[in-house]
């Protein structure tokens, strides 16, 4: 690569490397040469030690942070409010405030939870928010540090996101049905599987378009389609060819210590018109991870 070439090479940090999104992100690396990638995981860059990114920021010649860390125990956050909001509230607080002082675009990845579940047509990015876990009540407020301490901070909800990669709705899904018979999936919570594969080269397209326009603000991305977590599992099911039986059962009859929205469809017009991005169908994603996954 010539001495040109190298200059106009555009470095990328991503945060929490080794989650879903993260580790799609570092598969997708590859395909876009004139960007330098840095991940980190938890061990090499803790965003909730704020002296630490500070530092790692001020040593590093940034364009953009991929926020892609973030407490996503949902049940667990009911029992670990003040590490839930350390990470996702404070932490991104913080991520938002060191990009603007270094000049660096923020795109902060949040979530469909935002919204209380009432609504009976997609969300929409200007329609109102309304928790009703701590998890999400958390990456609300991270979403509006992120855009006090940088108002040009990009975020962008997803929803019921899998991959390939770590622990997921789909690989519950796939060792249950050769471990059981019998499984009982809840059918009346309505959304959008969201391939995180999908949601990574989304990203990299608001990326290459920033970088023409600055695009801040919050945008929806989800896979398109709308369904429930027993219809989930039931295409998982006949895609993999499984005996296993599925039963659906009410939200009541499976106990969590989270409530969770009864509707988070996102309204995906907003960040396709922006940057002329194409979304997939969510069964077709899911079948191409399943491929993946063999």
């Amino acid at each position: 690569m010539n001495l040109k070439a190298k200059e106009n090479i555009r470095t990328i940090l991503v945060t929490g490397a080794d989650g879903q999104l993260g580790k799609e992100l570092q598969a997708l690396a590859v395909n876009f040469p004139t960007y330098q990638f840095i991940f980190t995981t938890k061990e090499k860059l803790a965003i909730d030690d704020f002296a630490a990114v500070g530092v790692f920021f001020s040593g590093h010649s940034i364009e953009y942070c991929i926020n892609c860390a973030a407490y996503t125990a949902v049940d667990k956050a009911e029992s670990e409010p003040e590490l839930a909001f350390l990470i996702n509230a404070e932490a991104t607080g913080n991520l938002a405030k060191v990009c603007k002082e270094h000049e660096v675009q923020f795109i902060h990845i949040s979530t469909d939870y935002v919204f209380d579940g009432t609504a009976k047509q997609p969300y929409k990015e200007t329609d109102s928010t309304g928790t009703i876990n701590v998890y999400a009540a958390s990456k609300l407020k991270g979403e509006e540090l992120a855009k006090e301490n940088d108002p040009s901070t990009i975020i962008i909800r997803t929803s019921w996101l899998y991959s390939s990669f770590n622990n997921n709705f789909v690989k519950t899904m796939l060792r249950l049905m050769k471990e059981k018979k019998s499984i009982n999936v809840v059918n009346d919570q309505f959304g959008s599987p969201t391939c995180a594969a999908d949601l990574a080269a989304a990203i990299m397209k608001v990326i290459t378009a920033s970088r023409r326009k600055k695009k801040q603000g919050i945008y929806h991305y989800c896979n398109t389609g709308v369904t429930n977590w027993y219809e989930f599992a039931v295409i998982i099911k006949k895609l993999t060819g499984s005996k296993c039986t599925i039963s659906p059962i009410p939200t009541s009859g499976y106990s969590t210590a989270a409530k969770r929205p009864q509707y988070s469809v996102l309204d995906n017009s907003k960040i396709q018109n922006t940057f002329n991005i194409s979304i997939p169908d969510w069964e077709m994603s899911l079948k191409k991870c399943l491929e993946l996954l063999g």
